[in-house]
């Protein structure tokens, strides 16, 4: 794999300076500051490939901006209304300049209104560190008391509701205020913020899309941008739904494997391919990560490998962020999985063999924590998690190359 590193440029925290330490060899990024739907214009791509390019003493880094997470795709797209049309053609554009930039992985997700979703951003772990966390019942709060959607009573389970009730009469503000930050907190260094009013305009404007709808409007997207990327040698690769399953009564389409074989067969080329999240996927317990790389690895073009312990297999039920080796997603077998297919790869001589990888999230430890960095990114918590699964991914590796090892 390709170990990468997410950094969202100079107010980044963690300097390039920090990432050269880290054993990371190449740069996720994005230019947060463009808003949705914008083009993303030459200069600007040289702009963030020159900030990545040098340390803060101006010498060569010799790191490379490997891939963009996110180029977004707005939600006048995902609801084809308004400047759809214009943004599609931005779009096609934005990917004309960052091919003539020489960055070929493009990471998108097709999240209606809000991306990840979490309920507390540092929740307090047994080692006295924190991490992010999906509470079903602080959820339910948000959603029925504080947001008061009509009918989101009724998508709960009982005993959800239930112990929201209870807690909700129990909280002071200032807990009610940080459920909902965290549940808006949307994408770290992403240029629009949200409001409980902004989020019920959403979702008014998504009340007639239904699921098939909004994956008929992906597969619109994909028909349009899917043979300007095959014709650049371009990767596109969809980040899945996180968590995998329905929020505030929106239409959710990119959880399951079988979403993903769906899209893929509708707009079947090479450069429409998949984000393996293991971390996003891995909330729900119907979803097999390593199988899943087993099957549909050959379109697997990026790769965010963390872990969550789930809380409960119920369906939307609780979880946390967990130490990347140690969750409910078998990592080891995931690598594995990942192993074997970079060495079909390269038996097939395809030139994309080795496939770009970040440690996603981490936990904040030592010296993270208070640092007031973005939620999710620790430095130190993300450089312990590259360190494991680079470990692992070795052992495996020198196991696949022994004489007499099998696939």
């Amino acid at each position: 794999m390709k170990h990468s590193w997410r950094w969202f440029g100079p107010n980044d925290l963690t300097r390039i300076d920090d990432i050269l330490q880290t054993g990371a060899t190449g740069i996720v990024s994005a230019l947060h500051h463009v808003p949705d739907g914008d083009l993303w214009r030459p200069q600007q791509i040289a702009e963030r490939q020159q900030q990545i390019a040098n340390r803060s003493d101006g010498t060569p880094s010799g790191l490379t901006w490997e891939v963009v997470e996110s180029l977004p795709v707005s939600e006048a797209i995902k609801k084809q209304k308004g400047e759809w049309r214009t943004h599609i053609a931005n779009y096609k554009q934005s990917l004309e300049n960052l091919a003539a930039a020489g960055i070929s992985t493009i990471c998108y997700n097709f999240m209606p209104v809000i991306d990840w979703t979490r309920t507390d951003l540092r929740w307090k772990v047994g080692h006295g560190g924190t991490t992010m966390r999906y509470d079903a019942a602080d959820f339910a709060i948000f959603d029925i008391f504080l947001l008061q959607r009509p009918g989101a009573d009724r998508e709960f389970a009982g005993e959800i509701v239930e112990a929201a009730e209870e807690r909700f009469a129990t909280i002071d503000n200032a807990r009610k205020t940080s459920i909902a930050a965290a549940v808006m907190a949307g994408l770290p260094g992403a240029a629009d913020s949200l409001s409980l009013d902004k989020v019920r305009q959403h979702l008014a404007e998504y009340g007639a899309i239904s699921p098939d709808r909004l994956r008929a409007n992906l597969i619109d997207f994909l028909s349009e941008v899917t043979p300007v990327a095959s014709r650049l040698g371009l990767r596109l690769c969809c980040h899945p739904d996180d968590p995998p399953f329905p929020l505030m009564g929106l239409p959710r389409i990119m959880s399951t494997e079988d979403d993903y074989r769906r899209i893929i067969e509708a707009v079947d080329d090479p450069a429409n391919g998949i984000t393996l999240c293991s971390g996003a996927l891995g909330a729900r317990s119907d979803n097999d990560l390593p199988g899943m790389m087993r099957r549909l690895g050959h379109r697997v073009h990026f790769l965010h490998l963390r872990n969550v312990l789930r809380e409960s297999d119920t369906a939307g039920g609780s979880f946390h962020e967990s130490e990347h080796l140690d969750g409910s997603v078998d990592m080891v077998a995931l690598i594995g999985a990942i192993v074997n297919e970079e060495a079909s790869r390269r038996d097939q001589g395809r030139a994309d063999h080795q496939i770009p990888m970040r440690p996603d999230h981490g936990q904040e430890i030592l010296d993270d924590i208070g640092r007031g960095g973005q939620p999710g990114y620790p430095l130190i918590g993300r450089m312990k998690g590259l360190a494991e699964l680079r470990g692992v991914e070795r052992a495996l590796s020198a196991a696949y190359r022994s004489p007499g090892a099998g696939n």
